[in-house]
């Protein structure tokens, strides 16, 4: 589980131990959802009760920087802000885009791809295309981060049964494979031939 300081902004003040400078980033602490985020939320279908389970949804104000990272600042676009077993992850619904705390995050919902509950009485992990679809839907699944549909295989393998939502069945079947597979030999007779 992520922790998160309790103010708003940390400086962005150099920080030096023995003789090593390094540059700080801000820390990001998400604010409770406002009046204008809660009504939307609400006027697009998604129940109270996925709003505040089973972690509360918040906002942020801030940007996406180049390397994928949220970057927070006053004068920047409010991002909603869900929070996932070891990352916060950031969605602009306007711009539909993706932005997370420490890059650790691969999908929405990610705790639902080992939990026990999702596979029993023969159910399956539901992998949405979009936010709302799988908000509406109570969380129940997850929402693979745009940028992050290269470690499908490696964090989807062993699931049981997955139920795809028919718009991803392309990045699905790209991705579900091992990155990288051993050099294949044959031996016949004396010889190694490669394949």
């Amino acid at each position: 589980m992520t922790l998160h300081q309790a103010s708003n902004y940390q400086a962005d003040d150099d920080l030096s131990y023995e003789g090593c400078t390094f540059g700080a980033r801000r820390i990001i602490v998400p604010e409770h959802l406002g009046e204008q985020e809660l009504n939307w939320l609400l006027s697009v279908g998604v129940p109270v009760p996925t709003i505040v389970r089973p972690t509360f949804i918040k906002v942020a104000t801030g940007t996406k920087a180049r390397d994928g990272l949220f970057e927070p600042t006053l004068a920047g676009d409010r991002w909603l802000v869900v929070e996932t077993e070891e990352d916060l992850v950031f969605w602009n619904p306007r711009s539909n885009m993706f932005a997370t705390d420490v890059a650790h995050a691969f999908a929405l919902g990610d705790e639902m791809i080992t939990a026990p509950g999702t596979y029993s009485f023969d159910c399956a992990l539901n992998i949405f295309a979009h936010p709302l679809d799988w908000l509406r839907r109570k969380r129940d699944g997850i929402v693979v981060l745009p940028d992050q549909w290269h470690r499908a295989f490696e964090q989807l393998r062993d699931a049981p049964r997955i139920a795809l939502a028919e718009s991803l069945l392309p990045h699905y079947r790209r991705h579900m494979r091992p990155s990288r597979m051993p050099e294949l030999l044959v031996m016949t007779g004396q010889q190694v031939v490669a394949c």
